[in-house]
């Protein structure tokens, strides 16, 4: 029977990415006391500063005091050293870039645990597909998905999420390593699943934005949300993912929160777009990434290459990318060619 604690003590564990997703899990994995180090690496100076000076991080999670065992650097190899856990965690069109860096400092062995929810612009890879180009070819190689605001996490609020790796032992290492009595941890062996559900509800998030900046109310955000969660899932399954990994934490879970969360980003940014700001003037002055933006147009990309049909998030990238005016982003979904509803 799988323990729900790491069954045996742990000495340095390693967060790459300072900002709030990041900061809230070494906050986390401090807080368990099952690790000597827990080091957050930043590529902000002043993370690291107000991190190590005053124990917050301003920038990304202002106000959250962290626990006193979370140290901050800006030097990549000093983060990774002799950590026997690296979680991944810098936005998705970073992960390669900083990953090749820390490739030959991490050590043989150590568990690399991806926590980054996107899409690679320019390759359209997963996250994890990154780490298998760019990392040794036996580091074990886990990600970490589902619905789960960092701020309610730092505030121990009860989470569930899930772990899936190709190797079901690997994904029960993850569960053993972050599951807490308030963040609960599944596993699961669909990889590919779990990426593509935490990447693609972003964009979907978008259009939940956009349509309540619209004025738009409760039953059209109920029919945009399931059909959301359709597109999603054609899209995963043409791809080779198992369509049941969309209907759990990972896919219906995350989108759930994300399109309807008054704390998720893609969220607020549409709802910016839907009372009319221009996309350049809703991301000034956010220190933050917002995922759904470049996965919107990567979304429109696999789907294309596929022959897969995605009208809410080929819409959605018509608004971001191509002038196209939220109103009749949404005029042109319902006046669609009637058909029957097929869930794949």
């Amino acid at each position: 029977m799988l323990r729900p604690y790491p069954p045996t003590r742990m000495t340095r564990i390693a967060v790459i990415g300072g900002g709030a997703w990041g900061t809230a899990l070494a906050d986390l994995l401090a807080r368990k006391g099952d690790f000597d180090t827990v080091t957050l690496w930043a590529r902000e100076p002043e993370v690291v500063e107000s991190v190590n000076r005053e124990h917050v991080n301003h920038m990304f999670l202002p106000g959250a005091a962290l626990a006193p065992g979370v140290a901050a650097v800006g030097d990549l190899t000093a983060a990774v050293r002799g950590a026997e856990v690296v979680v991944s965690a810098a936005p998705s069109h970073a992960v390669r870039e900083v990953m090749t860096r820390a490739r030959d400092k991490i050590g043989r062995g150590a568990l690399v645990v991806s926590v980054s929810k996107g899409l690679e612009p320019e390759r359209l890879s997963t996250p994890s597909c990154v780490l298998v180009d760019v990392l040794p070819k036996d580091a074990p190689i886990a990600v970490l998905s589902g619905p789960s605001f960092a701020r309610e996490v730092y505030a121990r609020q009860p989470t569930a999420v899930v772990a899936a790796a190709r190797e079901h032992a690997t994904a029960q290492r993850v569960q053993q390593v972050f599951s807490t009595g308030f963040f609960r941890v599944y596993s699961a062996t669909d990889v590919l699943g779990v990426e593509l559900a935490g990447a693609l509800k972003n964009v979907i998030a978008l259009a939940a934005g956009i349509l309540e900046g619209l004025g738009m109310g409760h039953n059209t955000r109920a029919a945009l949300i399931t059909r959301g969660l359709a597109e999603i899932t054609r899209l995963g399954v043409a791809l080779g993912a198992e369509p049941a990994t969309f209907a759990g934490l990972a896919g219906m879970g995350d989108l759930i929160l994300t399109a309807t969360g008054p704390l998720s980003r893609n969220h607020q940014l549409g709802v910016e777009l839907g009372e009319g700001k221009r996309l350049e003037d809703a991301l000034a002055g956010r220190a933050a990434v917002v995922e759904g933006v470049n996965t919107a147009r990567s979304a429109v990309t696999l789907a294309e290459r596929h022959g897969v049909e995605l009208p809410i998030a080929r819409e959605v990238a018509d608004v971001l990318f191509n002038g196209k005016s939220p109103s009749q982003a949404v005029a042109d979904l319902m006046e669609r060619e009637l058909k029957p509803e097929h869930w794949r």
